[in-house]
């Protein structure tokens, strides 16, 4: 098999960056993180036109249907993330990084393909949402896989000094997929279309822009760089990308889900959940719910490389307790007097507070989960507990959230969030600082 080697990532002797170097790593750093923005504007797209498409798949007539949209749909992409971990995980520790990246970001043009194009219920019956559920199984695999390889090549691929701040655009992207989400949404309901074309056929509008963006990234990729790590590690001829090898690191795998499970519950509380609070609880109009939303993952993004460069002078984990201790303190405060609020520019502030201290886990979780393992099984050990632990305590926190809303108690969200923080601030004050001993010198 060819394997394309990164030679040209070579860290100058007098261990600066200079500018060649550095425009090199950058594109590199690019074509690896394209691909979340890519999967993740996927991912916000069916949530956001799921308005307009559910009458053509669910008819509320059919029983059966209903069935199959409540329990196979909702879970399908979170079920199928930590599968998907693991099979891109061993494509990348076993063929490499180039070839995971490639076939995960296919793999998500074919799920948005068919979602565009597959007829309505009306045309052909119960096909239709079964073939829904095939498109949204595929997005999970591929979502799942993403993760673990993108996460391990930019961190390869990024020179030991700077490494926090490179891996850190890989939530750039991955924030970036929700923001062109929001502008295809606001773009085709403001300019574009009408509310009844929407719902007779411009909801396939944004499928067909996402599978396009995924064969634009797939053909970038196809030429990309393979890692130094990983060509090294291929050379020592060591079992790579095997269970039975990730199973000879207990505590780093443990390590992932402890600092991964209060981390994800508030990245996915103030980026999912967050557009359903705001117009729920808080009670803005939709316009004005979408633009504070807005605002913030833009705030949100900004935020990452910063962090990310300051992980990379001071360490990774001051930024990880900055975090845990600022979560446990402020998001009660913060959700609290967000639902009390009635002022857009008010929710924008106290949003925009509560991604000060997120992105202290957003811009270095994926670094620090990389510099714990070793070349041979690092893209599997990142990415099989990174998606279970997501799948647990990240895709569940809309609903945990709606279900106190619904009994009346919405503020026991607010503490159960706090509470998930706190437990993983307890891994953050005793795990080792991965920038200062890291394992990615390690082929074993």
């Amino acid at each position: 098999m060819r394997l394309y080697v990164a030679e040209q990532f070579a860290t100058p002797a007098d261990g600066k960056l200079h500018f060649d170097d550095a425009k090199k790593r950058i594109k590199a750093i690019f074509i690896g993180s394209m691909g979340n923005l890519v999967e993740w504007y996927d991912f916000y797209a069916y949530t956001a036109f799921a308005l307009y498409f559910a009458p053509a798949f669910f008819p509320n007539s059919d029983p059966v249907v209903q069935q199959l949209n409540a329990a196979v749909l909702f879970a399908a992409t979170f079920l199928m993330r930590p599968l998907g971990g693991w099979l891109f995980g061993y494509l990348a520790d076993t063929y490499g990084r180039r070839i995971s990246l490639t076939i995960s970001v296919l793999c998500m043009c074919f799920g948005s393909l068919i979602i565009a194009c597959t007829p309505t219920y009306a045309t052909i019956g119960i096909a239709a949402p079964i073939l829904l559920a095939l498109a949204r199984i595929i997005e999970g695999l591929s979502l799942g896989g993403e993760y673990g390889a993108s996460a391990t090549y930019l961190s390869e691929v990024a020179d030991p000094n700077h490494r926090g701040f490179y891996s850190s655009f890989q939530y750039v992207t991955l924030i970036g997929g929700q923001l062109t989400a929001i502008i295809v949404l606001l773009l085709l309901q403001k300019v574009f279309l009408t509310e009844q074309e929407l719902k007779d056929w411009g909801w396939r509008i944004p499928f067909v822009i996402g599978a396009g963006l995924a064969v634009f990234t797939a053909v970038m990729r196809r030429d990309m760089h393979e890692t130094d790590q990983f060509v090294e590690a291929k050379k020592q001829a060591k079992p790579m990308g095997s269970l039975r090898a990730l199973m000879a690191y207990p505590r780093e795998l443990l390590l992932v889900v402890g600092l991964t499970a209060g981390g994800t519950a508030a990245f996915y509380t103030f980026t999912t959940y967050m557009q359903t609070f705001v117009k729920l609880s808080v009670g803005l109009t939709a316009d004005q719910t979408t633009m504070v939303i807005f605002g913030t993952l833009v705030f949100a993004c900004l935020l990452q490389p910063i962090y990310g460069a300051i992980s990379d002078r001071i360490g990774r984990k001051p930024l990880l307790i900055f975090f845990g201790v600022a979560g446990t303190l402020s998001t009660v405060p913060i959700l609290t007097t967000l639902q009390t609020t009635k002022s857009p520019f008010t929710a924008f502030l106290l949003i925009s507070g509560a991604w000060v201290f997120v992105a202290g886990y957003t811009s270095i979780n994926a670094v620090v989960k990389a510099e714990l393992f070793p070349t041979n099984i690092r893209a599997l050990g990142v990415g099989v507990p990174y998606a279970l632990t997501v799948s647990i305590f990240g895709g569940t926190a809309p609903a945990i959230a709606l279900y106190f809303k619904q009994i009346g108690h919405e503020q026991w969200f607010y503490y159960y969030l706090s509470g998930m923080i706190f437990l993983s601030l307890l891994i953050y004050a005793t795990m080792r600082d991965t920038k200062h001993k890291s394992a990615m010198h390690r082929h074993e």
